[in-house]
């Protein structure tokens, strides 16, 4: 046996050796900027990496009392924290490997362990450490997502309820008013030595790592300068992790918004989890909110745990993906289904790079008279990558179940002209990318490369409607719908993001009628009015003359997904939507003016809604199926809605289409315009409708429509006779002449009589 020991120690290295030159082929493939072009799509997932063998761990923890004479845990001393000060060039990712691997098991954070806490690991301790050579990238546990719930974070002390362990996560959001039950950190009681707040994972984990904030206050400055990390199996014996011969001290904020991650040195297996305060601001409170990193182990006897793991059977790419990788999949998509999809470019960022857009139709290209067109947008905010992910997601989804022969899924391609613009703001996305999905912060690549919010850079026409409807006995100078954008919005020096301006010279070119933009940090599908018409309010509902359509709209989403009406479930911060359904008006939340939603419903013909998909802004890479499974029937349900209410062609007598004919409703003050070729739809809810057509040089012409409870929109055609004035106008220019104007012709009449007389 003694004489084997050299001759393996050679062959795995022959073996290490032959492993590195593959995975360096494969990075230089991918450096490559037209690799992508190379791509071919296959079951197996196009940046795959090889799975690495699982680690093994060391027995539990013995029971209280029997752990006198075990040697303490000798770590090395502590690298420094890990602070998102400003952008740097993305990691490449590796391959997570947790003990029951889930779909999407990437980690998307920076840090690659130090090699003299490897050799660290092989050590003796009280609470036992993982195993091997490889230091895999443990996820979040899940406190920002809720995954962890309220009752599984407690604390030594909480100054008041609003200020309690449950609200100890990452990223958490206050009220305006910091109220007695939704504030923004938790607080201690008392600022001294002996306060903690703890998570109970409630199975044994390979905890790998802390990430740490202050307080989120508009008033006050609160964090945790330094802090002590403890674990246990019972909560009663904890141990702390060691620095040689004392407690180690890791670094905390500087400051309390910018997340900081502490890697443990050596990866400790426990049931629970302590952060232990030892240094704070001066002159602020022991605050902070958290996240913790770590693997379950396996548990297969535990049929809860089994039970609460959420899986999918599609296969679908879930991973982060960055513009590059974007741009690829969309690719191998079109390549796998190239009779229903078209990749266009709506315009360019403000560093150039293209926003891209997916059209899945199976005439694409082309607008079919009757179809409706619908799209999704997401990432207006670059760090609300959530959304985006979605949409590459269900672009995936339609292909392949449109190739399975999916009966929902066919008839929704082949009826329907469905655009999807996954990354409104790329520049912003690249550098909450840079920072990952748990250092990015709630702000990093929110707005453009130039420091503007799309979701609200688009003109206040609300303002122009309701100051017009205001002057009583004035005649109406801005109609109610169509409204013109203001010449100043359209100057070169008006602060107009570049996005913006692609954005609505889009949707004035494509007669859509249903959207929905996808955004993040709550869980709400919001309908306009988004600002309120009352002067000096923030909150106060203002519905639109289509309130009720949009109520449906938004339900309609908010009831298929698996979360948002479930009247059990946590607020993501401070606002309760259940009182709704998981709906809210726009307007009674916050109010904004110039949103998306609002332009879109006065300026086209677009009924728009914002759908915020998750607490969680930016997610990790292995909460990804969970998510889909969350939204896929809702982001499915949603399309559909186009074809509810009225649609038809407004013709001549001749059976050619009018445009901009306008559609009116009874009842509504909100009409609507036929598309070139005299195409229209116009979402209704089920009932009885007088509705009228009319055009200029035309009679009009009213009828009665009935719109059912089944799915599809009713059919209700009209046709437009000329006015006599029209008829006659038709008939001088047929034969080279102008129309007579009566008055110029009693003038030439009177001034021959003139002459006669003189």
């Amino acid at each position: 046996m003694a004489g084997r020991g050299p001759a393996a120690l050679v062959l795995a290295l022959v073996i290490l050796e032959v492993a590195l030159a593959g995975v360096g082929a494969q990075e230089a493939a991918l450096e490559n900027p037209d690799y992508y072009v190379q791509e071919v799509w296959s079951q197996e997932h196009y940046y795959a990496r090889p799975e690495l063998e699982p680690e093994s761990f060391s027995p539990p923890l013995p029971p209280a009392g029997a752990g006198e004479g075990v040697r303490e845990l000798h770590p090395p001393e502590p690298r420094p924290p890990k602070r998102v000060t400003k952008p740097k060039k993305a990691p490449k990712r590796e391959k997570l490997v947790p003990e029951t691997p889930p779909p999407g098991k990437n980690s998307n954070r920076k840090g690659v362990r130090g090699k003299s806490a490897e050799r660290a690991a092989s050590d003796d301790h009280s609470v036992p450490a993982a195993q091997g050579e490889v230091r895999e990238g443990c996820p979040p546990l899940g406190l920002e997502t809720l995954k962890i719930t309220d009752f599984q974070l407690h604390a030594s002390t909480v100054k008041r309820y609003g200020l309690g362990a449950h609200r100890g996560r990452l990223n958490i959001q206050a009220g305006i008013n910091e109220n007695d039950f939704y504030d923004g950190a938790w607080c201690a009681g008392r600022n001294d030595l002996h306060q903690w707040i703890e998570v109970d994972a409630r199975r044994l984990t390979r905890f790998t790592g802390v990430i740490t904030q202050g307080r989120n206050s508009l008033w006050l400055s609160d964090w945790v300068t330094s802090y002590k990390v403890m674990v246990s199996n019972d909560s009663h014996t904890w141990v702390t992790v060691k620095n040689g011969s004392g407690d180690m001290i890791f670094e905390g904020n500087s400051e309390k918004e910018i997340p900081v991650l502490n890697e443990l040195p050596v990866p400790m297996v426990a049931r629970y989890i302590r952060v232990n305060p030892q240094s704070w601001f001066d002159g602020g409170s022991v605050c902070l909110r958290m996240e913790v990193l770590g693997c379950p182990l396996p548990d297969p006897n535990n049929y809860y745990h089994r039970r609460n793991e959420m899986t999918t059977t599609d296969d679908l790419d879930f991973r982060h993906h960055n513009y590059r990788e974007m741009r690829q999949l969309m690719k191998v998509v079109n390549d796998m289904c190239p009779n229903i999809t078209r990749i266009y470019n709506i315009g360019k960022s403000h560093q150039g790079l293209k926003l891209y857009a997916v059209e899945i139709s199976d005439h694409p290209g082309e607008h079919e008279v009757g179809e409706p067109e619908f799209h999704y947008i997401a990432g207006a905010h670059g760090n609300e990558v959530l959304g985006r992910e979605l949409l590459l997601l269900l672009v995936q989804f339609l292909c392949q179940e449109y190739l399975a022969g999916n009966t929902r899924v066919v008839r929704l391609v082949e009826e329907t002209r469905i655009h999807i613009v996954p990354s409104l703001n790329p520049d912003g996305y690249e550098k909450a990318y840079e920072g990952g999905s748990e250092l990015g912060g709630w702000s990093l690549g929110r707005w453009t490369h130039d420091g503007i919010d799309i979701n609200n850079n688009f003109p206040d026409l609300n303002t122009l409607l309701w100051e017009t409807e205001d002057r009583q006995n004035a005649p109406r100078k801005v109609p109610n719908h169509h409204i013109a954008i203001p010449e100043w919005f359209l100057s070169e020096n008006a602060t107009v993001a570049v996005e913006t301006r692609a954005v609505i010279a889009w949707m004035e070119k494509i007669p859509f009628v249903l959207g929905g933009n996808l955004q993040g940090g709550e869980l709400v599908v919001a309908y306009p009015y988004d600002m309120v018409r009352s002067l000096w309010r923030t909150q106060e509902r203002t519905p639109t003359p289509d309130d009720h359509v949009f109520r449906w709209l938004a339900y309609s989403y908010a009831s298929t997904h698996r979360l948002m009406t479930d009247a059990r479930r946590r607020v993501c911060h401070t606002e309760d939507f259940q009182k709704e359904d998981g709906t809210v008006n726009g307007a009674s939340w916050h109010t904004v003016a110039g949103s998306l939603n609002d332009f879109s419903y006065l300026h086209t013909n677009c009924f728009e809604l914002s759908i915020y998909v998750g607490c969680d802004k930016f997610p990790h890479e292995s909460q990804l199926p969970e998510e889909w499974e969350n939204n896929r029937e809702s982001l499915i349900v949603f399309m559909e809605q186009v074809h509810r209410g009225i649609k038809g062609v407004v013709r001549d007598l001749h059976g050619r289409g009018i445009p901009d004919a306008v559609i009116s409703v009874e009842g509504i003050s909100h009409d609507i315009r036929t598309a070139n070729d005299g195409d229209y739809w116009r979402l209704l809810n089920p009932g009885e409708y007088m509705v009228t057509a009319k055009a200029q040089g035309f009679t009009s012409s009213t009828k009665n429509c009935m719109v059912g409870y089944d799915m599809g929109a009713t059919r209700c055609d009209f046709t437009l006779s000329k006015t006599n004035l029209a008829r006659i106008r038709e008939i001088m220019e047929k034969f080279g002449k102008q129309p007579v104007s009566l008055p110029a012709r009693q003038l030439k009449l009177r001034g021959r009589k003139r002459r006669q007389r003189g």
